[in-house]
């Protein structure tokens, strides 16, 4: 089923950006130049997605404003201010869907999506990965699919249109369904506990943040623009250092997409080998 963009009136687009706290902590890292979202006391097991479920649920969007949400460490790790993101916004044509801001560019370029991405950084996510895709978007192999820095967005740092928001609402609801419900063995999946960051977060977030990337990769109408990712923090992975490699294995991933010629992803992982047995050198290792 084609979901359509949404038709805008000639004219600026309204953005309207929210910043989600979760804790008078929180509450003082936020920008002043985004609008406050409280999510104190709420569901801390959904993250950012509680929130945003929440607002979109409960107003009316209009089809002529761009909708962002946005996690209190979004200047950390991003390096961007309100200033910034309006001030990049005003220069996109007002055809494009999607406005992305997501950092870094390493993760993206490195791995042959999101999903690859997010098993190399927790540990047991593989099942869930495989049976949510094969849940909401059957079509789609994670083990296979190949995104590169046109379809990948971390941490939910994007705008959009009204008519984005609800396709992107209608498969996450998918989700949070079986989740909620807690009866399959999806539900047990999404609801199990993966690493992260020194501790342990559902798995079901890893996967809900995923959920912009593939709609970009598996719904081709929608249009995306992206902040240059070269311009926001790398993460600290060994690979962030080889800017060149990276543009490369992030150009390979465009080709093989483009042109479905397989030669392309074996000189991409052969490349990315390479790359990481150089890093690792640097390391020491």
């Amino acid at each position: 089923m084609i979901h359509a963009p949404s038709r805008v009136s000639a004219g600026p687009r309204r953005a309207e950006i929210h910043q989600i706290f979760y804790s008078e902590e929180t509450r003082q890292q936020l920008d002043p130049g985004f609008i406050a979202l409280d999510n104190r006391g709420q569901r801390p097991d959904w993250r950012e997605y509680w929130p945003i479920r929440c607002y979109l649920q409960n107003h009316a969007l209009d089809e002529n404003t761009l909708y962002g949400f946005f996690s209190p460490r979004f200047g950390k790790k991003t390096m961007l201010d309100s200033a910034a993101v309006h001030q990049f916004i005003a220069t996109v044509s007002r055809d494009v869907d999607v406005i992305g801001f997501s950092p870094f560019f390493d993760q993206s370029a490195l791995f042959l999506n999101t999903f690859t991405q997010a098993a190399a950084n927790h540990a047991n996510i593989w099942q869930v990965l495989e049976h949510a895709v094969a849940f909401v978007a059957p079509g789609i192999d994670p083990h296979a699919a190949v995104m590169d820095s046109r379809h990948i967005i971390f941490c939910n740092y994007f705008v959009a249109t009204a008519a984005f928001w609800r396709r992107w609402l209608a498969v996450n609801e998918m989700l949070f369904a079986v989740a909620e419900a807690g009866t399959s063995a999806l539900a047990h999946l999404l609801n199990s506990n993966v690493p992260y960051d020194h501790g342990f977060v559902p798995a079901k977030v890893f996967v809900q943040e995923r959920v912009v990337s593939l709609l970009l990769l598996g719904e081709r109408h929608w249009r995306v623009k992206h902040f240059d990712p070269l311009r926001l923090p790398m993460s600290p992975s060994i690979a962030g250092p080889y800017t060149t490699d990276l543009l490369v294995l992030d150009a390979l991933k465009t080709a093989a997409i483009e042109h479905g010629n397989p030669n392309y992803l074996k000189i991409f992982e052969q490349v990315r080998s390479t790359l990481l047995d150089t890093a690792r050198r640097g390391q020491g290792g």
